[in-house]
Formats: C-alpha cells, structure tokens, sequence
C-alpha cells in the first residue's frame, strides 16, 4: 500500500486513534513520542491493553520502529495501521486482524434503533469513572483510565439503567473527527442501544463531525448497521518470544 492507495478517509482514523492512545499513556505519566510521523511509540511498557507502538503511515520501517520500544520485557504490542508490517521474524505473532470504520456525520442509526430504556451522561469525576470502568472490565476499576482524561476532548459515555453502568464507550475529538472506542454492552441485548446512545452522545457533544474507529467479527457488522463503512485493515502484534 502506498500513500496515493489510501483512502482519505483512513488517515484522521489513524491519527485519532492514535492520540487517544497518547492520551492514556501520558496520562500514566509515560513519555511517548510520534518519531518522524510515521509513528508514534512509548519507549516503556504502556498500560494493559494499550499498544507500545502504532504506525501513522503504510510502509514504516519495522527496524526503525522496534529499536526505541521496549521489545524486552513481556507484552509489547504494535498496532499495524495498514497491516503491512512483518514482525514474526521480531518475535512477534498476530493478535487480531480488524477494520478501520468510518460514518459521516448526520448518518441514521440502524433503522431507528431504540435507547433500551438506557439514560445516557457523561462520566464526572473520579468515583464515576471509577465506576464506568468497573462496568467496562466486569470487574473493579484498576485505574487504567485516569481522572485527568476527562476533559473538553474525552468523554466517558455512561448508559444507565434503573442507575447502574450497563453500557458505555469512550468518545474523542482528535485530528478533525469523532473516535468511539471501548464501546461495551452488558447484554448482548442492549448493543443496538450502546451504539445509539454513543452515537447520539456524540453527534450532540461534537456536531458535524464524523465518527471513526475500528471493529471486527461481530462487532464490524453491528458497527455497518449503524451507518459504518470499512476503510482500511488493521493488525495488532504481540511479541510472543525472543
């Protein structure tokens, strides 16, 4: 893939994500670096579920990439922006294969999808985003998502029933689109309405922008019913070995 191949679409998606990832990092007070913008890299060990390096740009240099990341210590991952890259002669094996997704603003949910009865707001302060975490992970908070990301560009997206978390996601304003991340449903049931929620949440928080993310399986299909469109594949490496 070249740059000319890309669609025009994919690039903001990349760097969204990216940043959200940025945000995260440094919000555990990592040091993190976007290298000569073809990618962005912590040099040490990030938060779980949060990648050590991304590319921003098809063709990067895995050499130039892996060098100042932190290959040694155990679950060093690369997110693979436009899966172009080999890492299995790095001690790498693929995690999964996805779907960058894209919906212009103003498209209609799926088919009119109802809330679930779901009330929608907004995580505010440390308790509740304490709280929408515990309901994300199914388990208590461990404080991967700290206080100080809640802010004019991030919002934690809480869906309430009868006043406990049930659904969320995690919305972002970066690079000149609306990322949705982290999206959850705690009945299957209710993902129709997880998506509406956030969507609409979004929509009135940002107006006019378009939403973008990434999804795969189930998930990429739920998404397209919502008015998303896949642009562009993904994969995420885990260093596995040696």
């Amino acid at each position: 893939m070249t740059t000319d191949d890309l669609d025009t679409r994919l690039r903001p998606a990349v760097l969204n994500n990216a940043l959200f990832c940025d945000a995260v990092c440094r919000a555990h007070g990592l040091p993190t670096d976007f290298g000569d913008e073809s990618f962005w890299l912590s040099a040490s060990r990030t938060p779980p579920l949060y990648p050590d390096g991304v590319t921003l740009a098809p063709g990067t240099s895995e050499e130039s990439l892996l060098r100042r990341m932190d290959t040694d210590s155990p679950g060093c991952s690369v997110k693979d922006s436009f899966a172009d890259l080999d890492l299995e002669g790095d001690g790498f094996e693929v995690l999964f294969d996805a779907q960058w997704i894209h919906r212009p603003a103003g498209a209609p949910t799926a088919g009119g999808a109802p809330s679930g009865g779901l009330e929608w707001s907004e995580a505010a302060g440390e308790a509740e985003l304490s709280a929408w975490e515990a309901a994300w992970d199914g388990e208590e908070s461990t404080g991967l998502f700290r206080p100080v990301l809640l802010g004019e560009e991030i919002a934690f997206l809480a869906g309430r029933r009868d006043g406990r978390v049930v659904a969320g996601a995690v919305v972002n304003l970066a690079a000149g689109v609306v990322g949705v991340s982290n999206l959850f449903a705690h009945d299957e049931a209710d993902t129709d309405a997880a998506w509406t929620g956030a969507l609409t949440s979004a929509a009135a928080r940002w107006p006019g922008h378009d939403v973008v993310g990434y999804e795969s399986g189930d998930d990429l299909a739920t998404a397209v019913r919502h008015g998303f469109a896949p642009i562009g594949p993904l994969r995420i490496w885990l260093r596995t070995s040696e």
